[in-house]
């Protein structure tokens, strides 16, 4: 056996498997692999030198070309700077130490990057270190939560300085207008425009305040690029640079550096990172499996607290650009004059009600409150309740009300307990004319695109929308059927504060995703605004109709009816039989469409009728407990965690879109053999079991949250070869229907498992 050592927490990690077993003793960060998938990254998804959240986001970047394909790609070995912010459609502060001779700098500004090796390179949560051949210069880098920290060891022969990149395309966006000041012998400030994107509508200013621990020499401004040299005296020395930086103002950067780094010790600081991670992870403890496992797994839950952005200051000042004019917030402060929660940019929510909701509302219910207040700041500064707010604005990313769903299940949970009343009313703006649901993606300047005129008047929202195409994900079956499960949960919230009428109403749109299923086929199917069914429908014709995916991937997406959804179907066990089919039909294709998000269009992955590379259909294998076939829900899902999230190499990871966490909770809650299928929205929400890997898992309860101190899930005569859940019992008492209770959870306690080799019948 082996043992995760937490600093001042401790538990020790049984193996099963003998020749898997760890050399050396590892914290649970050291578990983490930080290159998962980095051969197939984007702008955000990869993450070093962080916090959980953290503001910054420090990290080298080997492409800086568009939000795809760029920031820290495995196979690229060339480093072309360091950036601060690696977050939803927002980047800055590109930073590169340089060596040089006397008089020679000018061909810098132009030709700066540097080879690097993996060989030479060690990266762990909160920390990457790597070394610039071109420069012979050691790099570390660490961060608190706003400033990063930077350990530069300069050769000794040659002049030293960093290069601050302001201006130029870095990732998602455009840097433009960047100025930076020397304020002191060892002190710089500056600013840059963050260029608005077709996603974000508006520019974002960027402010930063920088020390170094060595003298300044000289500023020197390169005119045809406008980016700047800072000459320093680090010959031979090590140096070492504070960066912090703020959304609001300058003198908020500076005090964000004074709150969080008042001091130059970088071990201390990655010292600290270690243990906070440490604490975040370790909430989960797990004892069986592979040393592979117990990585990917841990691996898994730390991209499940990656890439949503803290943009709020360390006083609570943000930036909100919801309306006309840009201005200062300020988030409400508590007794001691703290903040009470953060502002956050995010990719959008579309596809968290499987995700985030579950493992968020199970483990990090503190988080969750966190966003659910934030989301209703936008609110009471913008008038919407946002679903992928980026910069202190709205982006309007993927489609519906996707938010509904989060803050419906941190209600029914009990997370939130205040306002609800309020939360209710803004959620219900998002479903009417006027609110969110009604605009298609990127939809920033009308509202024709999310055809919700046509769901409200004809029961479905027609492909094509007549009046043309005013955004993205124009499909009218998926929009139809996503409008459809956020009615359904919002309905929920109206019942528990007893709006008998509002639910009623909103019970009744719940059941427009009929008006779009062909029995004809037998598969959900477009249909024009006369109501004439899409001619010549192939369901694995890839968004024709459906939103990243196809018709045989979508027609499932009924997570708040599938009862009324198999009826439609002929019954139960037609409807078993065509989602069996379409499971071992997608097995062939390790149930993804290709190894990345660029290759769900390609001819032959986009026909895969399952795809867990993508959201639209992450539900499908707890489908089946729905249609009284536990046995193929413990069957399928242990066998889509084997194909697609068991990989531990850069090459693989998540066969397509992780998105901010969302595929890494989705694999930690398939391990765990945990799921909700309607996002935990329904009063004293069920959690779902399904096939868990490990032999123990150890849910830490939150004492702010939860009565009980843990939660174990405990499997006996579990392997690789036994699927099957023989019984389950909570507590000494038999579970029935293959579900928990919210209220049971949160008492705490141990659910037992017996695992076999063969199915119950």
């Amino acid at each position: 056996m082996f043992c995760l050592i937490l600093g001042t927490l401790g538990s020790c990690v049984k193996v099963i498997k003998s020749e898997d077993k760890p050399k050396d003793q590892k914290s649970f960060s050291d578990m983490v692999y930080p290159t998962l998938d980095t051969e197939n990254s984007r702008w955000f998804f990869f993450s070093s030198a962080s916090r959980p959240f953290g503001m910054v986001n420090l990290s080298p970047d080997t492409q800086v070309e568009g939000a795809w394909g760029s920031g820290y790609r495995h196979k690229v070995d060339t480093v072309k700077g360091f950036s601060h912010i690696h977050a939803w459609q927002l980047s800055g502060l590109s930073v590169m130490p340089v060596t040089f001779e006397d008089g020679n700098t000018q061909e810098l500004f132009g030709d700066f990057a540097s080879k690097f090796s993996h060989e030479t390179e060690k990266i762990t949560p909160g920390f990457h270190s790597l070394e610039l051949d071109r420069y012979d210069i050691n790099v570390a880098l660490t961060s608190t939560k706003r400033v990063g920290f930077h350990q530069y060891d300069f050769p000794s022969d040659r002049k030293s300085g960093i290069l601050f990149n302001l201006n130029g395309t870095l990732g998602p966006n455009d840097n433009l207008e960047g100025i930076l000041t020397q304020v002191d012998p060892r002190t710089l400030s500056g600013e840059l425009t963050i260029q608005k994107t077709t996603r974000r509508p508006k520019a974002v200013r960027l402010f930063f305040y920088v020390q170094l621990n060595q003298d300044i020499l000289q500023v020197e401004k390169d005119e045809t690029t406008g980016n700047f040299l800072v000459h320093t005296d680090s010959e031979g020395k090590e140096t070492l640079m504070k960066a912090a930086i703020s959304y609001t103002s300058l003198a908020n950067a500076k005090a964000n550096l004074e709150a969080e780094l008042t001091h130059w010790d970088f071990e201390k600081v990655v010292a600290d990172s270690k243990t906070e991670w440490n604490q975040m992870l370790g909430r989960i403890k797990i004892e069986g499996g592979t040393e592979k496992e117990q990585r990917r797994f841990y691996t898994d839950l730390w991209h499940a607290l990656q890439g949503r952005r803290v943009i709020s200051d360390f006083g609570g000042a943000y930036p909100d650009y919801t309306g006309a004019q840009f201005r200062i917030g300020q988030l409400p402060l508590d007794e001691e004059g703290r903040p009470k929660f953060n502002q956050y940019n995010s990719d959008s929510f579309w596809g968290a009600q499987w995700t985030l909701n579950t493992l968020w509302g199970l483990v990090y219910p503190d988080i969750m409150e966190e966003f659910v207040h934030s989301m209703m700041q936008y609110y009471k500064d913008g008038g919407l309740v946002p679903r992928g707010p980026s910069g202190g604005n709205y982006t309007y990313v993927m489609t519906g009300a996707s938010s509904t769903p989060f803050l419906v299940t941190a209600i029914q949970k009990g997370i939130v307990t205040e306002d609800l009343e309020a939360i209710y009313q803004a959620l219900k703006k998002n479903h009417m004319p006027g609110g969110i649901m009604e605009k298609a993606g990127y939809e920033h300047n009308t509202k024709m695109g999310g055809g919700l005129r046509y769901y409200l008047d004809k029961g479905y929202v027609p492909y094509p929308i007549p009046e043309g195409r005013f955004g993205g994900h124009q499909n009218g079956s998926s929009l139809t059927m996503e409008y459809s499960y956020q009615d359904w949960t919002l309905a929920q919230l109206a019942a528990k504060l007893g709006h008998k009428e509002d639910y009623e109403y909103f019970m009744a749109r719940s059941a427009n995703y009929k008006n779009v299923f062909d029995k004809t086929t037998g598969w959900m199917r477009p249909k024009n605004v006369d109501g004439v069914w899409f001619e010549d429908f192939d369901p694995y014709e890839y968004e024709h109709g459906f939103i990243e995916s196809n018709g045989a991937q979508s027609t499932w997406f009924v997570p708040h009816d599938l009862p009324g959804l198999a009826q439609l179907m002929g019954g139960d066990e037609k409807a078993v039989e065509k989602l069996n089919v379409q499971f071992q039909t997608a097995e062939k294709q390790n149930f993804a469409s290709g190894n990345s998000h660029a290759q769900e269009l390609h001819p032959e992955y986009r026909r895969v009728p399952i795809n867990y590379g993508n959201q639209p259909s992450i539900q499908t294998a707890f489908v089946f407990n729905h249609l009284n076939r536990p046995d193929l829900t413990q069957y399928w899902s242990r066998k889509v965690v084997n194909a697609v999230f068991s990989g531990l190499s850069p090459a693989t990871g998540y066969f397509g879109d992780e998105d901010q966490g969302l595929m890494g909770s989705l694999a930690v809650l398939m391990k765990m053999g945990i799921f909700q299928m309607n996002g935990g929205t329904e009063e004293n929400p069920a959690y779902e079991i399904g096939s868990p890997i490990f032999d123990k898992i150890t849910i830490q309860l939150q004492p702010e949250y939860h009565s009980g101190e843990t939660f174990v899930i405990k499997t006996n005569n579990n392997g690789p070869d036994r699927f099957y859940v023989k019984s389950a019992v909570l507590n000494g008492t038999p579970v029935t229907g293959y579900k928990v209770r919210q209220d049971a959870f949160s008492k705490g306690g141990e659910l037992v498992l017996e695992m076999a080799p063969t199915a119950d019948k």
